[in-house]
C-alpha cells in the first residue's frame, strides 16, 4: 500500500508547482485561470496513476484523496496570492 501513497503525493507535488508557477508567472487577470488549468491536469494525472497501478481495491478512495488533497493546495494557493495581491 506504500507506493499507492506515491503516487497520491505525486499528484498533491504537481499542484503544488502548478500554483507557485501560476503565482510567480500568471497576471493577476489569468491566475484564476490557470489554477483551474492546474486543478484540470492534476484530476487528468491522477486517473492516468490510479489507472497505471493496476489495482481495483481502494481506486475511489486514492482518487478522493488524491483529488481532494490537490484542490485543498490550490485553494490555499488562491487564498494566499488574493491576500498578498490585496496588501499591495
Amino acid at each position: 500500500m506504500n507506493w499507492h501513497w506515491k503516487t497520491i503525493a505525486t499528484v498533491w507535488l504537481l499542484a503544488i508547482v502548478g500554483a507557485s508557477l501560476t503565482a510567480f508567472l500568471a497576471t493577476e487577470a489569468s491566475a484564476i485561470s490557470w489554477i483551474g488549468l492546474t486543478l484540470a491536469v492534476c484530476t487528468l494525472v491522477t486517473l492516468g496513476l490510479q489507472i497505471a497501478t493496476g489495482s481495483k481495491e481502494g481506486y475511489v478512495k486514492r482518487v478522493t484523496v488524491s483529488i481532494t488533497g490537490a484542490l485543498v493546495i490550490l485553494v490555499m494557493a488562491t487564498v494566499i496570492v488574493a491576500l498578498l495581491d490585496l496588501s499591495h
